[in-house]
């Protein structure tokens, strides 16, 4: 268990005995059932005092009946029938959602349903689990991952994961845990390492683990749950307390060409931006994929602390990222095609109406507008995964009078024929008139998810005397992990020899 895991729920614990310790004691096995009365009493009541009477309401601090009986310190995660009946704040069978499906919780027991939550021996709190639970769980040596879900009331229980050994995903189908009252439970094969999204599915209906965090993807608030590298190989996008941080500003800007609408974007300034107030910065432009949005390589794709960390080693120089919604937006005002999409081709950028030109004529103005750029061609960038990849081979190729550098995370889109035919000739032109010249170009795929196409591509390029440089990112496949290595690989090739 996280230590941060353990002093919370202790302090949380300490708070509930300073808020009960004048109530009167409760009966001896009060804590076994619903806690007794209704009043407020001592530690063997605590549940049935909080959630007594109030049928799936606070019910979840049944937990507290792992102290039933007015013997603290019993056997842990037992807590009688008022810590088992417990199901986080929104507790108790028919309580959480329209399934009756409540979440598994509590440390050990003592803040809510789930029966036993004692973790077995290698397993851990994901990266991702929420503050005082124990579950989802992950063994970062074997990449297994167990998961729980309180549904008293449902017949099936499912969820779909990515195996480590590259087969794909797999269905894991979870099984009722004996004397839990409605605890369903799994764990799975080896998982890819890295961060992948998740749902149950309940009945055939979508229910997302509420012990966990959420995340945009596909289109959806999404759980989501980390499946650790190393501490050595994961190093690179973490914290360190040892060097300086910059920040992440969420920034406001008007587009007439989305049909007159607020977009957001986040940028990223190095920490030396407000210390070196007369210096400019080179920008790199930096795309998310597809059914995603501006936050995503913000919180999946961890670039701060990935910059951070190549800034402080020398590896990159320091440079702003800004990084846009892929999409057109929509609000009250503006129809759903918003200024004119045109189906994927106006998401990809192709076409009149689509968001490059949005990227072209309105955001770089605005940003070289707010902060302290160096507004030529060498010194901006464009980068994106997946389908914000297609978008940076169309934005750069039909715009190389802005842009210097391009790189591909798991996003080669439009490379049919000869290279030099390449993006209605853009890559010869590239290649013949310096004023255009990519100063590099940059290639990544996940070693699971084929990389011989774009190996090949990429090897075309060079023959053909474009500064390609190609990685594969071993044992990933269409992934953060992989996006977050290829940012890692990429950014030390940046605004460097101009």
């Amino acid at each position: 268990m996280k230590l941060g895991h353990f002093l919370g729920c202790a302090a949380a614990i300490a708070l509930a005995i300073t808020v009960f310790a004048q109530a009167p004691a409760a009966p001896a096995g009060a804590g076994a059932g619903n806690g007794g009365a209704p009043a407020m009493g001592g530690f063997g009541g605590f549940g049935g005092g909080m959630g007594g009477g109030m049928p799936g309401g606070m019910g979840g601090f049944g937990g507290m009946g792992g102290f039933g009986g007015g013997a603290p310190g019993g056997a842990p995660g037992a807590g009688g029938q008022g810590g088992r009946r417990g199901g986080g704040f929104g507790g108790g069978p028919g309580g959480g959602n329209a399934f009756g499906a409540t979440q598994s919780g509590g440390m050990m027991g003592m803040f809510g349903g789930g029966g036993n939550n004692r973790l077995p021996e290698g397993f851990v709190p994901s990266e991702t689990t929420i503050f005082c639970e124990s579950y989802p769980a992950v063994n970062p040596e074997t990449g297994e991952v167990i998961y729980r879900l309180t549904a008293p009331g449902a017949q099936d229980v499912t969820i779909s994961q990515g195996l480590r050994d590259g087969s794909g995903d797999k269905l894991y189908h979870l099984k009722k845990v004996e004397g839990a009252n409605g605890v369903w439970e799994v764990k799975t094969d080896p998982l890819v390492v890295g961060f992948h999204y998740y749902s149950f599915r309940v009945d055939g209906n979508v229910v997302s683990d509420q012990k966990t965090g959420a995340y945009f993807g596909s289109n959806a608030m999404q759980s989501g749950i980390e499946v650790p590298e190393s501490k050595e190989e994961g190093a690179y996008h973490h914290f360190n307390k040892d060097v300086p941080h910059g920040q992440v500003r969420r920034c406001q800007y008007w587009s007439e060409i989305n049909g007159g609408i607020e977009r957001i974007c986040n940028v990223y300034t190095p920490a030396e931006y407000e210390t070196n107030p007369n210096k400019r910065y080179p920008v790199l432009l930096l795309m998310h994929g597809w059914g995603e949005d501006e936050n995503g390589w913000m919180i999946q794709g961890r670039t701060a602390n990935i910059m951070d960390n190549l800034i402080a080693a020398g590896k990159a120089v320091p440079m702003i990222i800004v990084m846009d919604c892929g999409d057109m937006k929509a609000n009250s005002y503006v129809g759903r095609s918003g200024g004119g999409m045109g189906g994927f081709g106006g998401m990809m950028g192709m076409g009149g109406g689509g968001v490059n030109e949005i990227f072209v004529k309105e955001l770089i103005p605005f940003i070289d507008k707010t902060f302290r750029t160096i507004p030529d061609r060498d010194h901006r960038a464009m980068a994106g995964l997946s389908r914000g990849g297609g978008q940076t081979w169309s934005t750069v190729t039909s715009n190389l009078d802005m842009f210097g550098w391009l790189g591909s995370f798991s996003g080669l889109f439009g490379m049919q024929g000869a290279v030099e035919n390449a993006y209605n000739g853009a890559l010869k032109t590239a290649k013949e008139d310096p004023s255009k010249k990519l100063h590099a170009i940059f290639i990544s795929h996940g070693e699971a998810e084929n990389a011989d196409g774009p190996r090949n591509i990429a090897n075309q390029m060079k023959e053909y005397g474009l500064p390609v440089t190609f990685y594969m990112s071993p044992g990933t496949a269409h992934e953060w992990l992989t996006w977050r290595r290829s940012l890692r690989e990429f950014a030390p090739l940046l605004f460097k020899g101009i």
